[in-house]
């Protein structure tokens, strides 16, 4: 069979966390600490708005672009959150989901023999869209010691006259990490001076602890060179309703759409309506939850600190990202032996990259009573190295 399959399908791994989580799957009373999924409900006045809109009959399709009243609310968003100004009529598409939004992005974006740029310990999405597009991925390893901000000489020293791309996430998944406004000055001018484009996956922005999340798109001569991404899931915690969006100059969105267009023709109604709720009055919602999840951050920090486990104090998104280099194990072994002997459930670095060896990635979207169990077995677990 396979002679019959794509090769280029063929050739993609399978996401390091899912066949992570099949083994976990089968065993009983795990701890998970590896789903990067938020434990709270969906706000119920999101909620209520979704289900009224149900109730009203409301569940045809809407426009391939997305509700207008929902593009509206996001260009509203952008514009009190972050300063950025989008057409809510020509720069702006509702996806399914941030990933959707990635992918039609590289799609739109690639020729075949592209480059894209892709930082390194990252979301497991980025390097297969890019090879089903039709590009060659081209990693960086970001370090710690830098606390896994992307430098300037970096990216320089990874582009090429093929280079068509960067993707940029930050607050990032797997670590952490987050980039201030001089970080990415310094990667904008660089961008800008080698003629490259940005898919900036901001999915965390709003789970952000020091300070204010900015956007490279804020930059001057930045918005007509990024494609700015982000959704619902996260911040409101809306996962199941698979809704995202991606904002940019009309040129490129236009493409975007006619790739959505065939291939999904439009978002679901339902989650829409909801999400026009979330963006008008949600605000309160992503405090009491920031302020949740930023409690589990120091909680974490404070427990590896005791156990003597080095971990660099990252400042956005909900994860943390130890490093167990010194007990000369690997990730995945580490991550292995610690659920069969504490049946307690991470994610090995590896999973992100190969630049990931020697961490592991823990999330904190999990109640702080699961946690203490957790840090408690991981204390015990780890005298016996």
């Amino acid at each position: 069979m396979k002679h019959r399959l794509s090769e280029k399908t063929l050739s993609i791994k399978p996401s390091g966390i899912r066949k992570f989580f099949d083994l976990v799957a089968e065993k009983k009373d795990v701890i998970s600490l590896g789903v990067g999924e938020p434990d709270f409900d969906t706000p119920w006045h999101v909620r209520e708005e979704g289900i009224y809109s149900l109730e009203k009959g409301k569940t045809f399709y809407t426009s391939n672009s997305g509700l207008k009243d929902l593009r509206i609310e996001i260009c509203n968003y952008l514009d009190r959150r972050y300063n950025l100004h989008y057409d809510p009529l020509s720069e702006v598409l509702v996806t399914v989901g941030g990933s959707e939004a990635i992918d039609l992005a590289l799609r739109a974006l690639i020729n075949e023999g592209d480059e894209v740029i892709i930082p390194e310990p990252c979301y497991v999405s980025y390097k297969p869209c890019a090879i089903l597009a039709d590009a060659k991925p081209v990693t960086i390893d970001l370090k710690a010691e830098n606390d896994f901000r992307l430098t300037a000489k970096e990216l320089i020293d990874a582009i090429t006259d093929k280079t068509k791309v960067l993707i940029l996430a930050f607050p990032n998944n797997p670590t952490g990490a987050i980039m201030e406004m001089k970080d990415l000055e310094e990667i904008a001018k660089v961008v800008k001076e080698k003629d490259i484009y940005v898919i900036s996956d901001e999915i965390y922005a709003e789970l952000t602890y020091d300070g204010k999340h900015h956007s490279i798109a804020e930059i001057d001569g930045m918005k007509e060179r990024t494609i700015l991404i982000n959704g619902f899931s996260k911040a409101y915690a809306m996962t199941g309703w698979r809704l995202g969006y991606a904002c940019g100059v009309n040129e490129i969105i236009k493409q975007m759409t006619k790739i959505h267009q065939f291939a999904i023709m439009c978002a679901p109604t339902t989650s829409q309506y909801a999400a026009v709720e979330a963006l008008k009055n949600g605000d309160e919602d992503i405090e009491m939850m920031k302020e949740s999840y930023n409690q589990r951050r120091r909680f974490l920090l404070n427990s590896f600190k005791e156990m003597g486990i080095p971990c660099f104090e990252p400042f956005g998104a909900f994860y943390v990202f130890p490093c167990i280099k010194k007990f000369n194990m690997t990730s995945e072994d580490f991550a292995m032996k610690f659920l069969e002997k504490e049946n307690v459930a991470v994610v090995p670095g590896t999973a992100f990259g190969d630049s990931g060896e020697g961490f592991l990635r823990i999330s904190y979207a999990y109640s702080i009573e699961k946690l203490e169990i957790a840090m408690e077995k991981l204390a015990m677990f780890i005298k016996t190295l």
